[in-house]
């Protein structure tokens, strides 16, 4: 896939004027280009031209939710006027990943929507969007349609969660372990990690049977269970699996055989109340209750990177907020996703893939064999020693932090950041966190001024999501 980089050419304008250095440049990857800098630069480069282009752009998603989004470009006869795809569609890229959607109406941009609607047939980046957020999500393959007026907006939120009563149990599944804690009226009473590989695993047997075993160890400590709640890393729709990458490694005919209705086989096994969604919003949930706030923005820096999102009522949106595979950097040479294999995408950045991309460059001495996990915990204790080597691998992230922020605030309606993961503990963790002040200060300080973080302490990190988790089902 790295050979289609052409398909992301360096725009015609100069990088200056169209992808502007930032003021705060990661020592260890100099060509970062903060798509929220490289945004606003275009969309002031097309106002100066005096007859900017408005582009309307609507997402349409399976259930009839409408979003929209509004941008501007080039006239079609201005030199530049080729830079105008590339704009639209990363601006579609991030809706893609981040609302969900298969039908896309543009507005204003008529000549663009057959090179938009041949990118999801044949480019390899658009074809995984298609396949991922199309067909799986939603159940058919991208459409691009052009239209004089955007069709109406109309969206739902849904309260969930918050059910403290009774015994539960609440798990968490990552890429790289697997927690289950038992929960009586809202008190931890027993939590545990176990270590797993799921990613690759093409057994399907493999997953479920280490689901049933957390869930029997966390039972072992309750007198009864009346409800299980879960988060887990993907997209899930009334507890069927649409797509998530803890199963990448399975096939498709055992994907719909065993994997698709594997959360009900779980309910059904148990007997009792059972909801399954996603990590991220189970890590926006678990913040809004700790801080008893809404508007929350949940990042989890893990294996990769999780969001999730509570609304400003306090609500779970029908918005996937899938941000490992949103766009954060511009840069046409930016890190290619190990998965999708497109470019400057969230988990490059806010991960353990982000600690292993970044650690060559700092001249820390590793096994160049270890896995990320083991790779993550080199340079948290080197951190933790004070070596400059590993601060600059923090350094990085807390920069990507603070300028994506404010390219999530230009989606997301948000007042509180809730950071968790395993990248984010320790002394790195907050280093991470000061960085992105820094950041937002000084180039964003309405932002810096209107966001607050929520820093999680060892215990709520441990059990905030447990809790959030086995909060999901309400009891009958």
């Amino acid at each position: 896939m790295l050979g289609e980089l052409s398909n992301y050419s360096r725009p015609v304008m100069s990088e200056t004027n169209l992808l502007p250095e930032p003021k705060f440049l990661p020592e260890l990857h100099p060509t970062y280009r903060p798509a929220i800098l490289g945004n606003r630069a275009f969309e002031q480069a097309a106002r100066d031209t005096g007859s900017p282009v408005d582009i309307g752009i609507a997402l349409e998603q399976a259930d009839g939710s409408i979003f929209h989004h509004r941008t501007v470009a080039f006239p079609g006869d201005h030199a530049h006027a080729e830079n105008n795809f590339r704009h639209v569609e990363r601006i579609v890229k991030f809706l893609l990943w981040q609302r969900g959607g298969w039908k896309i109406h543009l507005s204003g941009a008529e000549s663009l929507v057959p090179r938009l609607q041949e990118h999801y047939r044949s480019n390899a980046f658009g074809k995984f969007d298609d396949d991922v957020i199309g067909v799986r999500n939603n159940g058919q393959s991208i459409e691009v349609v052009g239209c004089s007026e955007l069709p109406a907006e109309h969206s739902e939120a849904r309260p969930i969660g918050r059910n403290l009563d009774g015994c539960r149990i609440g798990f968490d599944l990552g890429g790289s372990d697997r927690k289950a804690a038992a929960v009586i009226d809202g008190e931890v009473k027993f939590s545990e990690e176990i270590v797993w590989d799921p990613y690759f695993e093409p057994n399907p047997d493999y997953h479920y049977n280490g689901i049933m075993d957390s869930l029997k160890r966390a039972a072992a400590h309750l007198p009864r269970v009346d409800a299980i709640g879960g988060s887990a890393a993907g997209c899930y729709s009334h507890n069927r699996v649409t797509w998530a990458s803890l199963f990448r490694g399975v096939g498709p005919e055992l994907f719909d055989e065993k994997v698709r209705g594997m959360f009900l086989k779980v309910a059904e096994e148990w007997g009792v109340p059972l909801d399954v969604i996603n990590d991220g919003e189970v890590t926006a949930l678990a913040g809004s209750m700790a801080m008893g706030k809404n508007g929350v923005l949940g990042i989890a820096m893990g294996t990769s990177q999780g969001g999730g999102y509570i609304d400003m009522e306090g609500n779970i949106t029908t918005w996937l907020s899938e941000l490992a595979f949103a766009p954060v950097d511009l840069h046409p040479e930016a890190p290619a996703d190990e998965w999708s294999g497109d470019l400057g995408c969230g988990a490059q950045y806010f991960s353990q893939q982000a600690v292993g991309r970044l650690l060559p460059a700092s001249g820390i001495e590793y096994d160049k064999t270890l896995k990320l996990p083991e790779q993550l915990k080199i340079v948290q204790a080197l951190m933790e020693q004070g070596d400059e080597r590993a601060l600059k691998i923090y350094d990085a992230i807390g920069i990507y932090l603070g300028y994506s922020l404010a390219h999530y605030a230009e989606f997301y309606d948000y007042e509180y950041v809730l950071l968790l993961g395993r990248v984010t503990s320790g002394p790195g963790g907050e280093h991470i966190i000061e960085r992105s002040k820094e950041v937002m200060e000084a180039e964003f300080p309405d932002l810096a001024k209107r966001i607050k973080f929520h820093i999680p302490d060892e215990t709520e990190k441990r059990h905030g999501q447990a809790i959030a988790a086995a909060s999901l089902p309400k009891i009958s």
